[in-house]
């Protein structure tokens, strides 16, 4: 049975370094740093180990109180949210700055949680900016705890002490994770957030009216009916030569690799703008790395005047490559649809991870060449052995006298002989032809 790790959450005002803290202790670029604040504005969640102990960590978004700007408090409450979870919290405050006034606030309001605080104060960068951490004593939270998150400066030191305040590791009856990995993607302001909390059924990510909200991938295990799923909620993603500066770069990076590590991709188009050039673009990202599919026209709610299979029509018209993904229609505020969705899910997972046996597979292509021969240049393509070389997604290598006489429309017309036969709902079918030695 797994070890339940201890959670640890990062938390402090904006632009103090707490996502180069995160990504430090995790190893990786998770979170997205630039010398801005209000970069992250979800909590995002990463793991680390130190001497043998591991360990959960949460980054979450700069706190600033008194704001009334909706995005500043709901990145407030999703701090909140990650405290609440936490076993243990570091403050971050930045030694160049000395304590602030929100440093304060944020002290008062974390004396009174009752769960162990470790105060760092981060880019002591030098011996001389370490002595002049001693201001910080002043907000009352005890030792503090000199440390360039940057350089790796004084983070042995920290992560000592931490493993010394948590609890010793407690064995969780939780089996390994074995889920359904599910990938929102589409352009800014489709409503990939609001269709995560409708999903989910709590506010999990932020939800904005403003595109690019979401800017970090934010993975989320439920279950539903005894089936787990891993949803992934990434940013939106935009247009090669329309992406300003690094954040928007890293964006449709973060983007990609959410894409590349799922097994569904549910291409998210706005009801009222959709179906368009850049949802296309987007799909075509699932489409291209071998990823199930499925569309799904959000916001159905504000459409009036049209019917669903006009709609649909519409999507399969700017879709043509992806012909073989269902189209599915939802409504994140009314929740219409959202179960629907799920069992679809489940069903192309399914299939993107089906495996024809041999037999089957060879019946059917023999089938399908005998009532429509091919020949290029007078030269008959034979087709002499298939086989199922992989899964996610389905691929055959087939076997033939001459690679070079395969034309793309008759290796579409396999796959579609292949689809009458075996489904193949919403996953993509790879093709390989080989020369055969044998013939």
């Amino acid at each position: 049975m797994p070890i339940q790790k201890p959670v640890i959450a990062i938390v402090g005002r904006p632009n103090v370094g707490k996502s180069t803290l995160f990504n430090r202790l995790i190893r990786e670029r998770k979170a997205i740093v630039e010398d801005q604040p209000g970069i992250t504005r979800d909590r995002l969640y990463g793991e680390f180990d130190w001497n043998g102990r591991e360990f959960t960590v949460i980054d979450t978004g700069g706190i600033v109180y008194d704001e009334p700007d909706p995005i500043l408090q709901q990145t407030r409450q999703q701090a909140e949210v990650a405290m609440s979870e936490a076993d243990l919290i570091l403050l971050l405050v930045d030694t160049k700055d000395g304590p602030t006034a929100v440093d304060y606030d944020l002290a008062t309001t974390l004396r009174k949680s009752q769960k162990p605080i470790l105060l760092v104060a981060n880019k002591a960068d030098g011996e001389r900016l370490e002595r002049e951490t001693t201001d910080f004593y002043s907000l009352g939270l005890g030792e503090v705890y000199p440390v360039s998150s940057i350089h790796g400066r004084g983070l042995g030191d920290l992560l000592d002490v931490i493993t010394e305040r948590l609890p010793a590791p407690e064995i969780s009856d939780e089996e390994e994770i074995d889920a359904i990995k599910i990938a929102l993607i589409g352009r800014p302001n489709v409503g990939k957030s609001s269709l995560t909390n409708a999903i989910l059924g709590e506010a999990r990510s932020i939800v904005s009216e403003i595109p690019g909200t979401t800017r970090d991938a934010i993975d989320t295990l439920f279950e539903r009916e005894d089936q787990r799923f891993l949803l992934i909620d990434t940013a939106g993603i935009r247009r090669a030569g329309k992406i300003g500066g690094t954040v928007e770069y890293y964006t449709v990076l973060r983007a990609q690799r959410s894409i590349e590590r799922c097994d569904v991709a549910i291409t998210i188009i706005d009801a009222v703008e959709g179906p368009t050039d850049g949802d296309a673009r987007v799909s075509n990202m699932a489409h291209e790395a071998g990823k199930g599919s499925i569309i799904v026209v959000n916001k159905w709610d504000l459409v009036k005047n049209t019917q669903m299979h006009e709609y649909a029509k519409a999507v399969q018209d700017q879709f043509r490559f992806m012909e073989y993904a269902p189209i599915g229609f939802t409504s994140a505020k009314t929740g219409r649809g959202i179960a629907g969705i799920l069992d679809t899910v489940v069903t192309v997972a399914e299939n993107h991870a089906l495996r024809i046996p041999t037999g089957e597979l060879n019946r059917v292509i023999r089938e399908a060449i005998e009532a429509r021969p091919h020949t290029h240049k007078r030269k008959e393509l034979k087709v002499y052995y298939a086989t199922m070389v992989r899964v996610k997604p389905p691929s055959i290598a087939l076997f033939v006298n001459d690679p070079k006489l395969v034309h793309f429309s008759y290796e579409r017309y396999l796959m579609n002989r292949l689809r009458d036969a075996f489904g193949f709902v919403g996953t993509p079918i790879r093709l390989h032809f080989r020369q055969s030695r044998d013939h």
